[in-house]
């Protein structure tokens, strides 16, 4: 069972280190708790747990979530070639719309309030690291784990604010809140940014426990884990100015392999048999779980309990029995991107193909057509499909659970959804509502950057390597059960064939576009895709590809390009600059603050 204490929620009674309306630098805990009770375990652990909170936003369990998700499906999918925003037709979160289309700037409200909760969470870490600096370890118990474990949380967020902004003002715990105003977010480069992130996350591995007796409390292995992350991104280092990939770091690499090898060698990760169960309450901290986001349902507090509000307005529509909005639906590029050649092996040339599986209506009645081709069968488990079984729902097949299916099509979202007829789903609003765990990192993501990090190395046998690790992945996915034909038991829903790479074939060129193609497959819908792009340095050829290949059916593409040297960050917000009293610079490619 989880433990409420770590499950980011429990009620701060006594303060709560929330955000004031205007500015995040006036964060300061509020309530009347005196300086003996805050150098104490009890007040140390109210703000250390704040700071976890913020993982599921910095609010709260509020609408707000939404606009903001922590789960990155507007910012990391979305924005990619993925998914689309779905709901009730392009005006319904224009703002989202508009990150679809990059049509950004500087006044979109959704980007404003993603770097102002952000640095609420900042700013979480920072308070609780102030009172553990003050403090000894006798006066609060555990002191030097839940430094690093703050640490670890604010390096997370500082993450997350580069990879979507690129120009962020940096500042610890050290800095007197009365200096915030004077730091300039053009002080350190993205590749400093990054060092910075990687060697706190280092830091803290070295001041971590191995494991922790709360469920969801950071120790070693998160923190070397989010370090091999970090360093991944940062070996691709970026022109500063049209973001291009100018060349890629062989040692950081390396340092990538060895962090990977030490997770692995800890035995206590592992890929679980079956795909699907990855939306399983049973297996969400079991062996395929590095970092989550934990939340719970039916735990006392409003409502449902503390759950994945980032998620909420996507649970399926249209009369499905979540009977929700309907955001984030998944492109057809990425449904026909799950095709398979007749030896089980990604069909690459998917793209000059006509559609696979697209969905029609046929007097009252949805219907797939072009169903022939061989599929991967992570296909099914990712996406719904008209007339495909919905996880272990028996009542009805999938159907047309899109709200605006003339712009956006019928297929939905299927995983991060608990079946509806589950005891762990509840009943009414919020719908789709569930304790299901969002994964910041899984066990596939050690074995893909290692994987990633071998492939571009090329050294030695390292390509022979990244073909094993990159096939314990497929094998998974083939050894999974399949989804079968709601109609007819007897037969799967699909033509499913995937199988392991060969040795035959195996060169870096051909492994490269292997290791992408499977990171995202394996990945799809998890909020990363877009940051990916970015980090290979492909976005714009992905991107415009995408658009050209999809515009006749999404015909709000019309008008869509992704700009190079513009596009792969989004504008630093326009309040933002306010509340710096104009020592803010722009990103490249955006109007100049003025």
């Amino acid at each position: 069972m989880k433990l409420k204490y770590i499950c980011m929620f429990s009620a701060l009674a006594l303060m709560t280190a929330s955000c004031d309306e205007d500015s995040f630098l006036d964060l300061k805990p509020q309530g009347s708790l005196n300086e003996d009770i805050m150098t104490s375990t009890e007040g140390a652990d109210l703000l250390v747990n704040a700071a976890y909170a913020a993982l599921g936003g910095a609010e709260g369990q509020t609408w707000s979530v939404w606009c903001h998700p922590t789960s990155n499906w507007t910012y990391g999918e979305v924005r990619s070639d993925n998914a689309y925003k779905g709901g009730g037709g392009v005006g319904d979160l224009n703002e989202v719309h508009r990150m679809e289309t990059f049509d950004m700037d500087a006044t979109n409200g959704f980007l404003d309030s993603k770097w102002y909760h952000l640095y609420c969470s900042v700013q979480r870490c920072n308070s609780a690291l102030r009172v553990l600096n003050a403090a000894t370890d006798e006066q609060i118990s555990g002191r030097t784990s839940r430094i690093a474990e703050m640490k670890v949380l604010r390096a997370h967020y500082y993450f997350e604010l580069s990879r979507l902004f690129n120009k962020i003002p940096y500042f610890d715990e050290n800095v007197e809140i009365s200096q915030y105003p004077n730091i300039s977010n053009n002080e350190f480069t993205r590749n400093e940014i990054l060092d910075k992130l990687a060697q706190e996350m280092l830091d803290a591995a070295a001041q971590l426990p191995t494991s922790q007796p709360e469920v969801g409390r950071i120790h070693k292995y998160i923190a070397l884990a989010y370090a091999a992350k970090i360093k991944l991104y940062q070996a691709y280092e970026q022109d500063e100015t049209t973001h291009a990939v100018v060349s890629i770091n062989k040692e950081l690499l390396r340092e990538v392999v060895s962090l990977c090898d030490q997770v692995t060698a800890s035995n206590r990760y592992g890929l679980i048999d079956d795909f699907q169960g990855l939306d399983l309450i049973a297996n969400e901290n079991g062996k395929e779980s590095v970092f989550a986001i934990q939340y719970s349902m039916n735990d006392g507090t409003e409502s449902a309990g503390r759950i994945n509000w980032s998620n909420l307005l996507n649970s399926p529509g249209g009369g499905s029995p979540y009977g929700g909005d309907g955001f984030f639906l998944p492109s057809q590029d990425l449904i026909n991107a799950y095709q398979t050649d007749a030896n089980g092996l990604p069909d690459f040339s998917y793209q000059v193909k006509a559609d696979y599986s697209k969905a029609v209506l046929s007097n009252g009645v949805y219907t797939l057509e072009n169903t022939n081709p061989n599929v991967d069968p992570r296909l099914d488990f990712v996406v719904g499909r008209p007339n495909i079984t919905w996880k272990t729902y028996t009542e009805k097949p999938c159907e047309g659970w899109v709200r605006d299916k003339e712009t956006y099509g019928y297929n939905c979202a299927k995983r991060f959804w608990v079946s509806p007829e589950s005891s762990d789903m509840f009943k009414g609003w919020p719908w789709g509502a569930s304790q299901l765990n969002w994964q910041i990192i899984r066990y596939a993501d050690i074995l893909l950057w290692k994987a990633e990090a071998l492939i571009e190395l090329n050294e030695g046998d390292g390509l022979d390597m990244a073909r094993g690790l990159i096939n314990e992945i497929r094998n998974r996915a083939k050894n999974s059960p399949y989804v079968k034909d709601f109609n007819d038991n007897s037969k799967y829903a699909a033509h499913y064939l995937i199988n392991s790479y060969p040795a035959e074939g195996w060169n870096q060129d051909y492994a490269r576009k292997a290791l992408r193609w499977e990171t995202r497959l394996e990945k799809a819908l998890e909020g990363e895709r877009f940051f990916d792009l970015v980090r290979w340095g492909i976005a714009e050829n992905t991107m415009n590809n995408y658009i050209a290949a999809e515009k006749d059916n999404r015909i709000y593409y019309g008008n869509a390009q992704f700009t190079k040297g513009k596009d792969e960050y989004y504008p630093v917000p326009n309040n933002q600059y306010g509340f710096s009293g104009g020592k803010y610079v722009q990103n490249p490619g955006y109007p100049a603050f003025n």
